[in-house]
């Protein structure tokens, strides 16, 4: 069925944002395959000049990491917790958290979604912070709406650990997270290499602030965001000791009898340990995993633990957490959770090589040399599973070393394959040291997670302190799909490892066709990174997962040719494959079709129409839909550069065919 805007198929209508297309300044091509092909020759050409224009000089491309308002709120909270606001950066985060919220008086966590009650109280927050009156209209409206929806009592946890700073909640009322986790042995569950890394990262420095439990004074009550003021956290009733959520509400009680008498010698060793171990982990430029959450509850800790706000450590990490901030020409401050130039510098690689850009072009060397230096030559934490493997990953972040990822890995040595670089030994060393590395980081199943080796475990997920997104990280099909191309690009398609991986992502897909995207926006996502995977691996066009594939993405492309999927997927089937058309979808999807030999067919020349018709006079689009994914539905993001790197390399291979399909007849 094709998705439509007025909601004929029985799936929910597209939200308001949905109506409205890009501005056209291209009109669509007319007079058939040949009209077509040279509008996407122009479109090509105007994208390449407008990506190469974005290069830094030093060889990398970096677009803006858009998230949601509590990356900006929890600045200003933080910057009051240390004593350090400053009136221009508070009356500019208070700008950019203004012009995000809704007529309704709420937050949301992403263009067009629902509105979100722990983002709404955070920027509430926020904004009494930087002197807005609770009785102003847009203050009483997100007041009165967060009261309709349980108040802060019904928020997740980490928004009241933030409020418990201050005394806005009882330190007594939220989840024990002690510091002696340090010392549980890996074989044990609930270790902390059972978390995810960036779940580790997090809990780790906050198992330092669970145990000091610091009170800030308050500058003001917060009384209009309860139900009951006089009874802000109306007790439940435990879930039943038979179910996996009571044992776990039970092992919470006798964690908080615990901390009342504590070994405190096993305590203070405890603090020690935490405090070692975040101090190892920070990165050359002074932040902890190239993210905001470690970085800003690891300088809470340290500081807790007595390092003053002039110590080198914490200098290096309040400078780190400034350099997420984008100044806006409106006078707004927006904080990126994260900063992904080694992810957009591969995809911008591939991208422009894709699209005929020359091999030994000198923006591709350049981005060639700026890559390989990026490569990690050191440990990290995945060695906890994997203690021989030689490194060899690549991160995602400009300083990430602790923490190199297979996905950035596998796209790096996909750009890299791409460029007829002047110093071909060492870019085969590289290539040669990432493939054994991302070989090493398969999981028992066959397939890869993102950053470490069969990191599964079921227990972390129900621990009440982890209440908002994923904190484990199992393989998912777009990573299990990037190693599995790569490979097969490095003609290994035929290793047994390389056949389990296949194996792991038939298997994977779903009933209509698709896959589910883990990192991207969703199916769409998912689709296009496996079938191009799939095909490049030797699996024939006509094999029936990829023809099911083809009829899934038939069926949902929208009435004016796009494909767009809703964030609303990973919660609600019936957006499964519906939502606004958008440009990196539109390219996801004929990135799949293409690789399966659909270049004649209806579907892809109405999708490289739209791709046309879309772009602006400049070679870009405009994207306002997050269609990043960095937890299922919980944390989503508006990479910046997604709107120009998938449509360029879907034109670009519409125009010149699909890469290394040369290599494949051979093989």
């Amino acid at each position: 069925m094709t998705a439509t805007t007025d909601g004929s198929t029985g799936a929910p209508p597209l939200p308001a944002a949905a109506a409205k297309d890009s501005t056209t300044v291209t009109p669509p091509p007319d007079g058939g395959p040949a009209a077509a092909t040279t509008a996407a020759e122009r479109a090509t050409a105007r994208a390449v000049d407008h990506l190469l224009s974005r290069q830094d000089p030093e060889g990398w491309w970096k677009g803006d990491l858009q998230t949601n308002v509590t990356m900006d709120a929890e600045d200003l909270l933080l910057r009051q917790f240390l004593g350090i606001q400053d009136e221009r950066t508070t009356r500019a985060a208070a700008l950019f958290i203004r012009s995000e919220q809704r007529p309704d008086g709420t937050w949301a966590t992403f263009l067009g979604g629902p509105p979100e009650l722990s983002a709404t109280i955070e920027a509430y927050v926020a904004l009494r912070l930087a002197g807005d009156a609770p009785d102003a209209p847009h203050m009483a409206a997100a007041s009165a709406w967060i009261r309709a929806r349980g108040g802060i009592a019904a928020s997740r946890v980490f928004t009241r650990i933030w409020l418990a700073l201050f005394g806005w909640w009882k330190w007594d009322d939220l989840p024990e997270l002690p510091p002696e986790i340090m010392y549980v042995p890996k074989w044990v569950p609930l270790n902390i290499y059972d978390f995810g890394c960036w779940a580790r990262q997090t809990i780790v420095p906050l198992t330092v602030v669970s145990a000091k439990r610091p009170v800030r004074p308050a500058p003001f009550a917060l009384d209009e965001l309860h139900t009951d003021p006089r009874r802000p956290n109306p007790p439940r009733p435990l879930a039943p000791a038979t179910s996996w959520d009571g044992v776990f509400q039970r092992l919470d009680k006798a964690l908080h009898r615990y901390r009342r008498f504590p070994v405190k010698p096993l305590r203070r060793a405890a603090l020690n340990a935490a405090a070692r171990w975040i101090i190892e982990r920070q990165e050359n430029d002074g932040c902890w995993g190239g993210i905001q959450p470690p970085a800003v509850y690891s300088v809470i800790a340290l500081h807790l633990l007595g390092y003053d706000l002039d110590h080198p450590v914490l200098r290096a990490g309040l400078a780190s957490l400034d350099r997420f901030a984008v100044w806006r020409e409106d006078g707004s401050r927006m904080i990126e959770a994260c900063q992904s130039p080694v992810w957009d510098t591969c995809l911008a690689a591939i991208a422009l090589a894709d699209a005929g850009v020359a091999p030994d072009h000198p923006a591709l060397v350049k981005a060639a040399d700026w890559m390989l230096d990026e490569q990690i030559l050191r440990p990290g934490d995945w060695t906890v599973r994997r203690p021989e493997l030689p490194p060899g990953g690549w991160a995602f972040e400009f300083h990430n070393d602790n923490y190199p990822d297979i996905d950035d890995t596998a796209e790096v040595v996909l750009a890299l394959k791409r460029v007829a670089h002047p110093d071909r030994a060492r870019l085969d060393a590289a290539v040669e040291r990432a493939a054994r590395w991302n070989l090493g980081m398969q999981s028992k199943d066959g397939a890869w997670g993102a950053f470490d080796a069969d990191n599964t475990s079921p227990f972390p997920n129900r621990l009440p302190f982890c209440d908002f997104g994923e904190v484990i990280d199992p393989p998912s099909a777009d990573v299990t799909a990037h190693v599995v191309e790569m490979l097969a690009v490095l003609g290994r398609q035929h290793d047994p490892r390389t056949r389990r991986g296949i194996e792991w992502l038939l298997a994977e897909q779903e009933e209509n066709g698709g896959w589910f995207g883990r990192w991207g926006v969703n199916y769409v996502y998912g689709t296009g990174s496996v079938v191009p995977a799939l095909v490049t691996a030797g699996l024939p066009a006509s094999h029936p997962a990829i023809r099911r594939a083809v009829r899934w993405l038939e069926s949902v492309q929208n009435d004016d040719g796009g494909w767009g999927e809703d964030l609303r997927s990973y919660r609600d089937p019936e957006w499964i494959g519906r939502g606004a058309s958008t440009p990196s979808q539109t390219a996801w999807a004929l990135m799949a079709l293409l690789a399966a030999g659909e270049r004649d067919g209806k579907a892809v020349e109405r999708g490289v129409a739209r791709l046309v018709e879309t772009q602006a006079e400049d070679g870009s689009w405009d994207e306002p839909h997050f269609t990043g994914t960095g937890f299922p539905w919980d944390f989503s993001i508006n990479y910046h550069l997604y709107r120009q790197v998938f449509p360029l390399t879907a034109l670009g291979r519409y125009v010149h065919g699909e890469p290394f399909a040369a290599d494949r007849q051979e093989a």
